[in-house]
């Protein structure tokens, strides 16, 4: 894609200092920029690379004052590092919009329909009665199965499963390796020692605006459904177990395990590692710190926990102020003892 700084410059809402007429056609780091490229500069550590880089036009903020000649065409806007994700975001949705048509050869069932502009990649497979809204893209070996609704603007990345009467809203994006909707871990113990498979007839629902990453795993429930509340962001190797609810806008890092039929308030923040067992409730607005062990409901709103198992933050920073000093106390009693 190609674009003249006075096109950025209208979509940035700033103002080039130099020849608006030159072109760029890729975005480039400050440090590795070349002609043809446009950077951005918002940290000052990095000021140092704009007096060296051959990228055709940087963006900084309006403010910017540099203190050494330099050979890069100047786009100023009001907040730089604002400027370039807008930037980046409509680059991404023209590289998105990019992709129509369908690729050979892929596979969708007759009883199925897709809206327009939808996009079909090589070996993808779609199944039986499903509805896919329009601007959907569907990248290759992507296996979507029966039944399954799709929202509008959906991606769904190479090699993402997902499985029979999964209902996805709008806009929402599932990454490389992400497998929705697979059967829950239910097992029921037997007199003579072995466990037997509890079938799982439910579903998933994620509700509209929500990001899945890659290789993370959503179960169906048991009976009627997983839900993914709109806005919910879930990073890479996440699992979320059969019949959690996980609440409105809530983030949730790498390597978390949920299990199962608990319920995640909306704006929590759970960051990487973090393990919640079943069957409890997670207040509205709590952060849970990484490598967290959560074993009880938390109840009250607002609330950060930390620690394995997890109690309230101050109450485990006020304790860790004195075990962390253990072995100093154990020498003082030590000569206490002596002197006894």
């Amino acid at each position: 894609m190609e674009f003249t700084l006075g096109q950025l410059a209208a979509l940035l809402e700033g103002k080039v200092e130099g020849d608006d007429s030159q072109k760029v056609t890729r975005l480039d780091k400050i440090q590795e920029g070349k002609s043809g490229g446009i950077s951005f500069l918002a940290n000052e550590k990095y000021e140092p690379f704009l007096y060296e880089t051959e990228s055709t036009a940087v963006i900084v903020s309006e403010d910017f004052q540099p203190v050494k000649p330099f050979k890069t065409t100047l786009l100023r806007v009001k907040d730089a590092y604002l400027g370039f994700t807008k930037l980046l975001e409509a680059y991404a949705q023209l590289s998105k919009a990019m992709l129509v048509g369908v690729e050979e050869p892929s596979y969708m069932h007759q009883t199925s329909t897709i809206g327009e502009n939808h996009y079909r990649g090589a070996f993808s497979y779609i199944g039986k009665n499903c509805q896919l809204g329009k601007n959907v893209k569907i990248h290759p070996q992507a296996f979507i199965g029966d039944n399954v609704k799709l929202g509008d603007n959906c991606i769904i990345h190479p090699g993402v499963k997902i499985c029979a009467d999964t209902q996805i809203g709008d806009n929402c994006e599932v990454f490389p390796g992400a497998v929705i909707g697979a059967d829950g871990f239910g097992f029921a113990p037997q007199a003579d020692g072995t466990y037997k498979a509890i079938p799982q007839i439910g579903n998933v629902i994620l509700e509209d605006n929500v990001s899945i990453g890659s290789n993370t795993t959503i179960d169906c429930a048991t009976l009627g459904s997983t839900i993914i509340r709109k806005g919910v962001k879930i990073d890479n190797q996440v699992q979320i177990a059969h019949n959690v609810i996980v609440g409105e806008n809530t983030v949730i890092a790498a390597q978390t395990g949920i299990s199962g039929s608990t319920e995640i308030g909306k704006n929590c923040v759970i960051a990487g590692k973090a393990g919640i067992v079943g069957h409890i409730k997670i207040a509205d607005h709590t952060t849970i710190g990484a490598n967290t062990g959560i074993s009880k409901s938390i109840k009250k709103s607002g609330e950060t926990h930390f620690g394995y198992m997890s109690m309230d933050m101050k109450d485990f920073l006020k304790s860790y102020a004195l075990f962390k000093n253990l072995d100093k106390l154990e020498k003082r009693v030590k000569e206490l003892e002596k002197k006894g």
